[in-house]
């Protein structure tokens, strides 16, 4: 072969010294697909296993990868989870999919559709898909968000690339949670950049209380004059100001 990879931490590495980009965050990523015509030539037709080879079953869903999927999204937008789809592609590093990739999406999965119930009576949506950490660097606004929200529901917020504050309510979108213009008691809210107070990555912070006034006391943390302690600020809703919830 020549080329033999010990782990996925050689693998990167190798990457990085042939200037092939890779951004590794939280969940699964995709790699150039200059990454995968190198990886191709030197490991042959297997390349791990990360490949979905075969054709996708009768009643399966095809979908090919772009850049900037993860896996999770893939999963969240088809009604099931990261693990499931790397199981049934037979991806052996989750944490590695190619542009152009098929994926193929098991037919039991549900699909979000325009109208009509499920068969609980309920909303026609994808369920909300659950985070299963906090990434986020303590001291970040988004540490604390996703921390005090899973203080108060026990659930942390899914998203963990393309994160920053001000992309939270798209994300919030991409895995099927509430988005509200209006304020409720333990939502999110997520200002986008330079609107009442934050800088150019947005804000977020959760909220504590609704005053009768409609404004919200938020408890935050990256803010104010003590940026590393959790501390209280009123936020009015308005432009530039969501407020997410699972």
């Amino acid at each position: 072969m020549g080329f033999k990879f010990r782990s996925n931490e050689h693998l990167v590495r190798y990457f990085k010294q042939h200037r092939m980009a890779s951004i590794i965050v939280g969940q699964i990523v995709v790699v150039a697909a200059l990454g995968v015509v190198v990886l191709s030539s030197i490991f042959g037709s297997t390349l791990f296993g990360a490949f979905a080879q075969s054709v996708c079953s009768s009643g399966d869903r095809t979908y090919m990868v772009v850049s900037g999927d993860t896996l999770g999204a893939i999963a969240g937008r088809n009604g099931t989870t990261w693990q499931r789809l790397a199981s049934y592609n037979h991806i052996a590093n989750a944490n590695l999919i190619y542009v152009n990739q098929h994926i193929c999406i098991p037919g039991g999965g549900s699909v979000a559709t325009s109208g009509g119930s499920n068969s609980g009576g309920g909303s026609s949506m994808l369920a909300a898909i659950r985070g299963t950490g906090n990434p986020f660097p303590w001291g970040q606004c988004t540490a604390w968000a996703s921390l005090r929200y899973f203080q108060l529901h026990g659930v942390y917020v899914p998203w963990t690339t393309n994160a920053n504050a001000f992309q939270w309510t798209a994300r919030a979108y991409d895995f099927h949670w509430q988005v509200s213009s209006q304020p409720s008691w333990g939502a999110i809210v997520d200002l986008q950049p330079w609107v009442q107070g934050a800088y150019g990555l947005g804000h977020v912070g959760v909220v504590e209380r609704v005053n009768s006034n409609g404004s919200v006391v938020v408890s935050n943390m990256n803010w104010g004059a003590y940026p590393w302690e959790v501390a209280d600020s009123t936020i009015t809703p308005g432009p530039g100001v969501t407020f997410i919830s699972f």
